[in-house]
């Protein structure tokens, strides 16, 4: 477990650990949640690099009438 300090400008820095694990960069967006007592930070993905990751997928699901 990490700790970090909020600034006075109410900022924080991510430690190089996590960066690195989550293959964060500078710039990256990342969602801000409030969850019960806590801030959760959620990485977005640009929809550019999710191309393909359904590759794979089972497609022979039967469907409802309404949706072929």
């Amino acid at each position: 477990m990490e700790t970090v300090t909020v600034s006075p400008k109410f900022q924080v820095v991510i430690p190089r650990a996590i960066r690195e694990r989550l293959s964060l960069r500078p710039g990256q967006k990342v969602q801000v949640i409030r969850y019960e007592n806590r801030i959760e930070l959620i990485p977005l993905t640009p929809v550019g690099e999710m191309r393909g990751f359904l590759k794979g997928i089972d497609t022979s699901v039967e469907r409802e009438p309404d949706r072929v």
